[in-house]
């Protein structure tokens, strides 16, 4: 396996959450894979990073080693999960234990359709006490920390009574911490995109939780885009997680350090992100992989700034090309003027 963790302690475990707030970027279908994480950690040496959502049934029957294997550099690094039966969650957790993840989650909040048919997702918003089982079942055979990622609601739910009551059940049955996206999901009528735009945020729901359960770990997600919003939401809260404002320019986890986890202040070196992804892309080719697999994950790292277009082309078109090597990475980066920095860029 890639990552060879050889297990990490309760109390190793626990550190991203004993330790102050947390900055995280969310969980995501199809763009957080091994790669984006990696990219990613390149910028951020703090940020909590989550895998994309995968299905117990998956660890259970399917290939383990692609679902599950990681670079060592990745840490701090969840796992997220996605099922309802506690016996096949509880297996899933068996199985990935040795790869090493720093945390599992539990996914009770992506509405899509083929989430639903799984009955797993947030739908399971609608069955608090089938969520309460299925995290029971994963402490007992975990040894990382086990949290929930939740919306405030669904459908014709209101969010007072149902938030709470999800929020008590899990917390009784040893949850270590919450993630809420602050929206409703509507499970019929609404594709995923409309879900994450449409439904509106109310905050304020989340900063209650908060203020019942203060002794409690609750982060945000939902509609933030900057790290000025994100420290704005800690005043009330534990953590803030992005999603795709984060991934989109990812050049904003170039502050994520100094910010949020005390790091002294530096300039993002990019020419040495330049020359590790190279590394990686290099390594990955030579196992058989393409440099489209990780390029894509990088396209958007430089928006805003001049040449950033060109950039853009390169990793889009030159990447997916037959013999495609790190050389594209190089080419794309020396398109672009990096002065001002990206990060300076994104908050102009």
């Amino acid at each position: 396996m890639a990552a060879q963790g050889g297990g990490i302690s309760l109390a190793e475990g626990k550190a991203h959450y004993s330790n102050g707030p947390v900055f995280a970027v969310a969980p995501m279908i199809d763009w957080t894979d091994r790669h984006c994480r990696y990219f990613h950690r390149q910028i951020s040496h703090n940020a909590l990073l989550y895998t994309e959502m995968v299905v117990a049934d998956a660890i259970i029957h399917g290939p383990r080693e692609r679902l599950l294997s990681f670079d060592a550099a990745e840490h701090p690094i969840a796992l997220q999960l996605g099922g309802s039966d506690p016996a096949k969650l509880a297996e899933a957790v068996r199985i990935a234990a040795p790869y090493g993840y720093d945390e599992i989650n539990l996914n009770v909040g992506c509405p899509s359709d083929r989430v639903q048919s799984g009955t797993f997702g947030a739908c399971l918003m609608l069955t608090p006490e089938v969520v309460a089982d299925c995290v029971r079942a994963m402490k007992a055979v975990s040894s990382v920390p086990v949290t929930v990622k939740c919306r405030i609601g669904v459908d014709e739910q209101d969010p007072e009574a149902a938030l709470p009551d999800l929020v008590t059940r899990v917390l009784d049955a040893g949850a270590d911490a919450i993630w809420i996206h602050a929206r409703k999901a509507w499970l019929k009528g609404l594709s995923p995109k409309e879900n994450r735009e449409i439904p509106p945020l109310d905050y304020s729901m989340v900063y209650r939780m908060k203020e019942r359960w203060p002794n409690v770990f609750i982060g945000i997600n939902g509609g933030i885009h900057t790290l000025d919003e994100a420290e704005s939401h800690l005043q009330h809260v534990d953590g803030v997680m992005l999603g795709r404002a984060a991934y989109q320019n990812a050049a904003i986890l170039a502050e994520v350090d100094e910010r949020f986890y005390g790091a002294p202040a530096r300039e993002m070196d990019w020419d040495a992100l330049r020359d590790r992804m190279m590394a990686y892309a290099a390594a990955h080719i030579d196992n058989g992989g393409r440099l489209q697999h990780i390029a894509r994950h990088m396209v958007g790292l430089f928006t805003g700034l001049p040449g950033a277009r060109r950039y853009r082309q390169i990793l889009s078109t030159d990447a997916t090309k037959p013999g495609a090597g790190p050389d594209v990475i190089a080419a794309a980066f020396a398109a672009v003027d990096v002065s001002p920095s990206p990060a300076e860029a994104l908050s102009a």
